[in-house]
């Protein structure tokens, strides 16, 4: 059973550092699972992008199907992320095996995507896991994202964890609310609503 507080029905970010822009996502959670409609328009290294997604979960917070909808000045695409909950996936109808084993889509655009990991795994203050994804570039490619999760003591009533991801050779304090959606995401993003 989830232990996060109920989901807002709107929430906001305001990217920063890495690319300009901002990004807004309509939720709902019930007995079946999460649904996020999110949209993102933003400039990154000069080139501005508008993404449009729409996410559902299973009740065990385990990506079921993800639709993302990209603009770029040089092209636009329509993308269907499929998982089956255990680990297997397609991507448009094409079976993905170099995603075996992942149960999150992440997308490269979007702050609240890292949210999905969190309400799944539910860490205890001191537990750390694994958290590959199904991560999805700005350009539309799916690739496979190893990443993990190592939840931090924290004071207020939200999370903390301490991320890493060793391809992009990142590592950082990521603070959520108690809901589990990220508040600050270092270089990235940060909560606006």
């Amino acid at each position: 059973m989830d232990r996060h507080a109920e989901l807002p029905a709107v929430a906001a970010w305001t990217q920063r550092d890495a690319r300009d822009g901002f990004e807004v996502v309509f939720m709902r959670a019930d007995a079946t699972g999460l649904r996020l409609e999110g949209h993102v328009s933003a400039v990154e290294e000069g080139l501005p992008h508008a993404v449009r997604y729409v996410i559902a979960t299973d009740a065990r917070v385990r990506t079921r199907n993800a639709r993302i909808w990209g603009r770029l000045p040089e092209r636009t695409y329509e993308l269907s992320v499929e998982g089956d909950g255990e680990g297997t996936w397609t991507v448009d109808g094409v079976a993905a095996p170099h995603l075996d084993g992942v149960l999150d889509v992440d997308l490269e655009a979007s702050a609240c995507t890292n949210a999905l990991p969190v309400r799944r795994l539910a860490l205890s203050v001191g537990e750390d896991a694994p958290a590959p994804a199904a991560y999805v570039r700005l350009d539309g490619a799916v690739e496979r994202l190893e990443q993990g999760y190592v939840r931090l003591p924290h004071d207020g009533a939200g999370e903390r964890y301490d991320y890493t991801s060793p391809r992009f050779d990142f590592r950082g304090l990521l603070a959520y609310d108690a809901a589990g959606l990220i508040l600050d995401y270092p270089g990235i993003a940060v909560r606006a609503y």
